[in-house]
């Protein structure tokens, strides 16, 4: 059967009973769901996915948290759904979203950062958010960076071939973005997308313009998914990538699959699905030591 991808946000809460009906019809008609969360145990909308899962009792729900900015996020769920109608099955569709996320640079074109809290912002951030006419670039993803926005001076970018989301905020050129960043870049095509409604929250500002450069090309992405050794989970049976199986929570212990914890009786909100994203070809990079090592932790 074939599997659906979502991601939470805080504009897609719904009453508790509706989520559950929503997912039991998604697990009928689709057999299995991966639901994409915030990394924090105690986010609201995490635990009601958990309470969800737990009310229908399904293993056929994989929660897995995902450490990404909005649009990040959102670009992510847009690759896994794009891998669903590949022969791919969910245990590894599951696992693919923490290998696919090493390949998403995400930061945001910002007009103040006196309230950023998702990188270190030294005290001279600070004031010169206090001056008229300041922007910063700051990246979040996959590594940390904050910098005055300059034109002959772009952050590090991705060292293969991506296009660049753009979300447009308010208060804030985007210029900089589809300018020297997207040419440093070496972006293939700057598509403008909706601003996700939890970017300003998460940025700690609605005066801005959030990017991530990503690969669009369902082809790339299966070919970095597959080139990843699979197993099968002993306990459910499904194929998987990676140190455990996301739906039964079956870890790996040598050549071993150990069995899974006992849940607590607790539970679910996937969100509805996302946004879609339409993409657009990029060529593929390696699947290096580290993205490989990562799958491991």
């Amino acid at each position: 059967m074939s599997s659906v991808i979502a991601v939470t946000a805080d504009d897609l809460a719904l009453p508790l009973e509706q989520h559950v009906m929503r997912t039991a019809a998604a697990l009928e008609a689709h057999g299995h769901l991966v639901v994409l969360v915030p990394p924090e145990p105690t986010d609201p909308l995490r635990r009601r996915v958990h309470t969800v899962r737990a009310a229908l009792e399904a293993d056929r729900v994989a929660i897995v948290p995902v450490d990404l900015p909005p649009l990040a996020a959102l670009l992510l769920a847009e690759q896994l759904r794009q891998l669903a109608a590949t022969d791919l099955g969910p245990g590894v569709l599951a696992g693919a979203a923490r290998l696919l996320s090493h390949y998403l640079h995400s930061g945001a074109l910002l007009g103040s950062v006196s309230r950023l809290d998702r990188v270190d912002v030294p005290v001279g951030a600070h004031l010169k958010s206090l001056v008229p006419g300041r922007h910063f670039a700051v990246l979040a993803h996959p590594e940390p960076h904050l910098s005055e926005a300059r034109h002959d001076a772009v952050p590090a970018g991705p060292a293969f071939l991506t296009q660049l989301a753009v979300a447009q905020g308010h208060g804030v050129d985007a210029g900089w973005v589809t300018g020297p960043l997207a040419r440093a870049w070496r972006s293939l095509h700057v598509r403008e997308v909706p601003l996700p409604a939890d970017s300003a929250r998460w940025w700690g500002t609605g005066r801005l313009v959030e990017f991530t450069a990503y690969i669009a090309d369902v082809g790339v992405l299966y070919q970095l998914v597959t080139s990843v050794r699979r197993d099968t989970c002993g306990w459910c049976g499904l194929a998987v990538i990676g140190d455990r199986c996301l739906f039964c929570s079956a870890t790996v212990d040598g050549q071993q699959r150990v069995r899974p914890p006992e849940r607590p009786r607790q539970v679910v909100h996937p969100g509805p699905h996302a946004p879609s994203l339409a993409p657009r070809a990029s060529p593929a990079p390696q699947v290096s030591p580290h993205q490989h090592s990562a799958l491991e932790r």
